[in-house]
């Protein structure tokens, strides 16, 4: 199977579904001849001319709302959202507009759109430009939130996505653009809901999102070498959350770690941890831990930034001592 970029990937999945139904276009800045500052979709607007790929204005809250309008009506915008920090811009027109016009419309009117954007630190880009915002999206009712941890699941990902009658949000961690991975030729999608077991293990659960899968892969193999088995898991949505698949396996292991590049208080790895100590509570011999972010703002400090997130080595650390029993160490 060949092997390509996960900016590659994401690029293909639009590609072909746009030669799939001409009512889909996208929208965003520096979008067209750019193809956005990560190069991500680059060559869409040769093939596809410039009434489909909209270079729009520096104004998010107009072109996602001229985006909702249109989804509304009977088109399928996908909406280039430059940095995942700028969701705040556009928090009314997707949370009070695109996440609840079905369900105020009695299910006469969808929003068949899809916004897509980025997230994740380490780049360098300052506190503004390097946050990772998935739990904001995540706790409103009506919208559907994928992140995709590699080229696979990008594709497959965003293809569902779009396909989709409701408002989707897919965070690419900007990081992995880069990222090589096994991808078919042939067309295939993943259906939303549906974690993946990576890993097979028998000591402990890792659970992370977006390039956190990949850091507990890593520390997986760590462990492997000190007669330790992890199993990782990779949600790939986390609305909906396949619980049940995560909750088998911590069953299975008995421990459990969510891994999450969101800031830690408030997040997406405590909606997870809470939910296994909900329903795996008498399985388990040790305490939950979540590993996320500092709650402080991203650093533009490469020294200080690099210690802000989660590492390979971080997550090796913790589970050793959950896997021993130090849980008194634990914090």
């Amino acid at each position: 199977m060949r092997e390509i970029t996960l900016s590659k990937a994401v690029n293909e999945a639009i590609a072909e579904e746009m030669r799939r139904d001409p009512s889909i276009f996208l929208m965003g800045e520096d979008v067209a001849e750019a193809g956005t500052p990560f190069k991500v979709l680059s060559g869409l607007v040769e093939e596809f001319g410039t009434e489909r790929i909209i270079d729009t204005p520096i104004s998010e809250p107009g072109f996602m709302g001229l985006a909702v309008g249109a989804a509304m009506t009977g088109s399928r915008p996908i909406v280039d959202l430059m940095f995942g920090d700028f969701l705040f811009l556009v928090m009314d027109q997707l949370c009070n507009q695109a996440a609840k016009t079905h369900y105020m419309s009695g299910g006469k009117l969808s929003v068949p759109l899809v916004l897509r954007t980025n997230m994740g630190a380490t780049r360098r880009s300052a506190a503004q430009h390097s946050q990772s915002l998935h739990a904001l999206v995540a706790h409103i009712p009506g919208l559907k939130v994928a992140m995709p941890s590699s080229a696979y699941e990008a594709k497959g990902l965003m293809k569902t996505a779009i396909r989709d009658n409701s408002p989707v949000v897919i965070f690419e961690d900007k990081l992995m653009y880069n990222d090589k991975a096994p991808v078919p030729e042939e067309e295939y999608l993943i259906p939303f809901g549906q974690a993946a077991v990576l890993r097979e293990g028998r000591d402990i659960t890792l659970v992370g999102t977006s390039s956190m899968v990949q850091i507990a892969l890593t520390a997986a193999e760590t462990l492997a070498a000190e007669g330790i088995s992890a199993e990782v898991i990779d949600p790939r949505t986390i609305v909906p959350l396949d619980e049940e698949t995560i909750v088998k396996s911590v069953r299975k292991t008995s421990r459990a770690m969510v891994i999450d590049e969101g800031h830690q208080s408030y997040g997406v790895s405590a909606e997870i941890a809470s939910r296994i100590t909900e329903k795996a509570f008498y399985y388990l011999d040790a305490p939950v831990v979540r590993m996320g972010a500092m709650d402080v703002p991203v650093p533009f400090s490469p020294a200080l930034e690099d210690i802000t997130v989660p590492t390979a080595e971080g997550v090796a650390a913790m589970a050793r001592q959950l896997v021993r029993g130090e849980v008194s160490d634990v914090a």
